[in-house]
């Protein structure tokens, strides 16, 4: 037991999964910073390109979010943005394989190297491309969040391979389920099975499995992050400065997107390429302005909730407390000591 508790402090998990999974949040308008706070994680440390987070770390992480989100299928939809551009992985689509089982096991492979939250293996028979899935940490409540990431993440993987797919779970649909996600290829879905596994025939491949395709994804891809990505991040730079300016009633997205020349749609388009949300941005300028207020002002609570939009006390108390754990009340009696 000791040895397998010091297991859980060793960085082992790139933090880039764990800067996308705060992206994700943030797109759904949950305040990134305040997992991270639950999760007793220094942001400073995610900023590190080169940081890796403990099993113990990740754990928690998602386990806030879990708490948010309550969404019993927002792990499949997190793990399916985990593609090529999500793992960072466009050398394996280069090497351009035709020997369709020994691709899929290099994506295997790969997910178990770079993402080791739980064990898989692969075996081909008939046809038949099973990848099962095994919880060596004995993950427990977060055990269906964790599964469903690998699901979400081999399926979108896999999908430059198979059409077909039958996701097997060895726990019950989740009450709260909301509708499965809208997959575009052939998708069965069983759960209270005996194991955790995907099955993919090769009768149903070649999504994509000629070269100039698998290219012109690649490319496609590159293009996405590299061309788009300056300008969106540029948009979101200028949505920020301009609910900063105005962080009442009139930060609407409809009103900023005016001010800044936009449809609302091509700026929500904008802030999506850029990971970022509009209600997110302004929840977290709000949040700075009124902890400031709140810290540095006698400034009424009813005049903070005025200035940031609110209609009344309550209403500003509710939202300061989703985005911090804390009341306003405490906030500023716990500076004041």
């Amino acid at each position: 037991m000791k040895n397998k508790a010091m297991a859980l402090d060793v960085p082992l998990i790139s933090a880039r999964y764990a800067r996308r999974y705060l992206r994700f949040l943030q797109k759904r308008g949950i305040n990134g910073t305040a997992v991270l706070e639950n999760a007793a994680l220094d942001a400073e440390k995610l900023s590190d390109p080169d940081a890796y987070l403990s099993m113990k770390q990740v754990c928690e992480i998602l386990r806030q979010g879990e708490l948010l989100l309550d969404d019993a299928t927002a792990s499949f939809r997190f793990g399916q943005e985990l593609d090529l551009q999500g793992h960072g992985l466009f050398g394996f689509a280069l090497l351009r394989q035709q020997d369709f089982p020994k691709l899929v096991n290099i994506v295997v492979q790969y997910l178990r190297v770079s993402l080791p939250l739980m064990d898989m293996e692969i075996s081909c028979n008939a046809g038949l491309i099973t990848i099962r899935l095994h919880d060596n940490w004995d993950l427990g409540e977060l055990k269906p969040t964790i599964t469903n990431i690998y699901m979400g993440s081999i399926y979108a993987l896999a999908s430059l391979v198979c059409r077909k797919f039958t996701f097997e779970f060895d726990f019950p649909r989740p009450d709260r389920a909301s509708p499965w996600p809208r997959l575009d290829y052939d998708v069965d879905v069983h759960f209270n099975r005996t194991s955790n596994r995907v099955l993919m025939p090769l009768s149903g491949r070649q999504a994509r499995d000629d070269e100039a395709s698998m290219a012109g994804l690649v490319a496609t891809t590159r293009s996405r992050e590299q061309l788009d990505k300056d300008d969106s991040l540029r948009v979101a730079s200028k949505v920020r400065q301009e609910v900063i300016r105005r962080p009442d009633r009139n930060s609407s997205l409809e009103r900023v997107a005016e001010a800044l020349g936009m449809s609302p749609r091509s700026m929500r388009r904008h802030l999506n390429l850029a990971g970022y949300s509009f209600s997110a941005i302004r929840n977290e300028v709000r949040e700075t302005f009124a902890t400031r207020f709140l810290q540095d002002t006698d400034m009424p609570m009813s005049k903070i909730a005025e200035h940031l939009g609110y209609s009344d006390q309550a209403s500003f108390s509710k939202a300061y407390r989703t985005w911090t754990g804390k009341t306003p009340g405490e906030v500023r009696r716990s500076h004041r000591q």
